[in-house]
Parts: structure tokens; C-alpha cells; sequence
């Protein structure tokens, strides 16, 4: 048997390196620098769910195959939702959320909104026939930001040093998450497993956890005053993945909470004075630069007011602003701005 003890009071501090292994043999010595590499993205919870005082979320997440358009290249990958239920941990309660997705793999994948304090049982289902190719056998969820034990980390034995973590043809994967308070945020998933150690993540297999805060506000400029409206008041979410030649999103009307899949660099669209609300999530190996011209917002843990922002690798960035004019979001980084990685935004008056 092996021991894997890991303390993490943030998923990016330098204590998600403090490991203490207690391994059987020398032959996983050697894995030891990938574990590294993965840790600073996850959290462990070395006692699995804590108690919570929220809600909990029993979910069911298709992982399909999308075949390649006329165009031909590689095969893509998509999640699916295909079942949402929320309820009072003990089971009562329930709501059925599903309608509140696309009957249909999407690239993102669905957006899960959960709230700090909720713990969601994801169960996930391989519904492809993988052919020939053995790469295509395992197919995983790997979360960033929330807190799990280490038998929902989505990632294989060769990395996390237990077990496969994964749904295959045969079999499908459960996997529990815990929203515990500090992890408020919004953060990716993304398969861990399929095609090479890393996932296939680029090809499709990814997707948005979006985890509100207890406080329930959210903070705005409005002519250059700082302000705190309510989280209700926020009328759309604009989820934007930044990879490396364009941007890829989910529109949620918070009204509704209805979600819109939205194709490579798409046109958003907001009623005039609403207010909404950007995540940003930056996939793949370059730094991005994103900007908002004619608008600003405040820096999220401080009192400033920018405009434009850096976002590494890895990296999620989540702002508000109140629709008031016309403009084109971009990434202004060289090498992006050269390949087109900007849309509309357009204000409905």
C-alpha cells in the first residue's frame, strides 16, 4: 500500500508541493517529478468530503466523439449533460436542472454553477467506441480550484499512484467534489486520461466550474467608483476560453439559467445597462492579454481599476461591467491579435 498526505490551502501556493509519499518499491520513485508538475492545479482532501452546509449536485457527464467535419483533421471530443439534480444533501428537495442545457456534446462543455459550501457526485459515462486505438480507452474529469480526495483526481495510476480514474466502454467513473469556503472561483475541467497522460483537453474535453462565493456580491466601476451590487443583479455570464489561436464560450442568462454554446470568437450580445458578468479561462502554452476597449473593471482582491489584463497558461481571470456601449473584446498579444482572437460585443438598447 501507499500513503499520499497533501495539505493545500490554495491551488497555486507553494505548499501544493509539500508532499509526503510513502511508496512500495523504487520503481514509482521516477514518477514522482509528473505528480509535481500536477499538483500546483489540484487540491487533495485527504479525508474525502468535509460537512456541508450546501446544496448537493448529482450530476451524469456524457464524454462523445465528434467526427471530423469536410474539412477533415483530427477527431474532436466533447462532454455532455446529460442529467442535473439538485437537492438538500439528505435527497429532498430535488431540482431537476438538465433543461438548462443543450441536448448535445458542446465544445466547452457544459457550465456547472455550484455555490461555495456544495458538493456535486459527478458521474461520468464513455459513449463512444474507441476503434483500434488503446489511446482511447480511458476518458477522465480532472477539476481545478475545489477540494477531493485522491481517488477523484481523474488522472491515472502512473501519475497519482492509486488507480485509474477513469470511464471506459465498459465502465463508468464517479467522482466528488467538495466546494469548500476559499475555493470561490471559476475554474476548468478537463480530461486527464485519454490519448497521452496530459488528456485530450485539446481536442474538446474541457469545460467550466463556476463556484459563487458566500458573500453574493459582485464588485463594479461605474464612473470610476467602486460599487457592490448583488449577484442576482448580474444578467448574463460570459464563459471564454482563450486558446491558443481564438476564443471559444458559454452564454448563461442568469434569468433562466438557460446555456448557449458559442462557436470560436462569437458575437455577445447585452442589454443596455445590464449588468454582466466575463470569466476568463486561458487554455493551452501562450500568454494572452485581454481588453475590453471603451470599458473598465475592478481587479478582483484589490481596489484597482484596469482595462486590460495578462492571463497565463492555466490561468482564470472573472470580472464585471455594466453594458453601456458597443466594442470588440480581443487579445491583444501580438501573436494573438495576428491570428484574429477578437469578437463583438454589441449593446441592445
Amino acid at each position: 500500500m501507499k500513503n499520499i498526505n497533501f495539505s493545500c490551502t490554495s491551488p497555486t501556493s507553494d505548499e501544493c508541493l509539500k508532499l509526503t509519499v510513502r511508496k512500495k518499491g523504487s520503481a514509482k520513485q521516477s514518477m514522482l517529478p509528473l505528480l509535481v508538475f500536477a499538483l500546483p492545479f489540484f487540491i487533495f482532501a485527504t479525508t474525502g468530503f468535509a460537512q456541508s452546509v450546501g446544496q448537493l449536485h448529482q450530476i451524469e457527464l456524457w464524454a462523445e466523439k465528434i467526427p471530423a467535419g469536410a474539412e477533415g483533421g483530427s477527431e474532436r471530443f466533447a462532454y455532455q449533460m446529460n442529467s442535473h439534480v439538485i437537492s438538500d444533501m439528505d435527497g429532498s428537495n430535488e431540482t431537476d436542472a438538465t433543461a438548462r442545457y443543450v441536448t448535445a456534446p458542446t465544445i466547452p462543455g457544459p457550465t456547472i454553477v455550484i455555490n461555495e459550501g456544495d458538493e456535486v457526485e459527478i458521474t461520468l459515462r464513455h459513449v463512444f467506441d474507441p476503434g483500434d486505438s488503446a489511446t482511447l480507452d480511458q476518458v477522465s474529469v480532472h477539476v481545478h480550484g475545489v477540494h477531493y480526495d485522491i481517488l477523484s483526481d481523474g488522472t491515472i495510476e502512473y501519475i497519482n499512484l492509486v488507480q485509474d480514474e477513469s470511464a471506459t466502454p465498459t465502465m463508468s467513473y464517479t467522482y466528488r467534489w467538495t466546494a469548500a469556503p476559499g475555493t470561490a472561483g471559476t475554474w476548468a475541467y478537463h480530461d486527464h486520461n485519454m490519448i497521452t497522460l496530459n488528456g485530450a483537453e485539446d481536442r474538446g474535453l474541457y469545460g467550466a466550474l463556476i463556484v459563487n462565493g458566500a458573500a453574493e456580491t459582485v464588485a463594479l466601476d461605474q464612473g470610476g467608483q467602486l460599487v457592490t451590487v448583488p449577484l442576482s443583479s448580474i444578467n448574463k455570464e460570459y464563459v471564454m476560453f482563450m486558446v491558443d489561436d481564438a476564443f471559444f464560450g458559454m452564454e448563461i442568462d442568469n434569468q433562466t439559467g438557460q446555456q448557449t454554446p458559442l462557436l470560436d470568437n462569437p458575437a455577445l450580445a447585452a442589454q443596455q445597462g445590464s449588468n454582466v458578468r466575463f470569466h476568463l479561462v486561458a487554455l493551452g502554452t501562450v500568454t494572452h492579454n485581454f481588453a475590453l476597449p471603451g470599458y473598465s473593471w475592478i481587479d478582483p482582491g484589490t481596489n484597482l481599476i484596469i482595462s486590460e489584463k495578462i492571463i497565463g497558461p492555466l490561468e482564470q481571470y472573472v470580472f464585471a461591467v455594466q453594458a453601456n456601449r458597443n466594442t470588440q473584446y480581443m487579445d491583444t498579444a501580438f501573436s494573438s491579435s495576428l491570428l484574429g482572437m477578437k469578437g463583438d460585443f454589441n449593446v441592445i438598447p
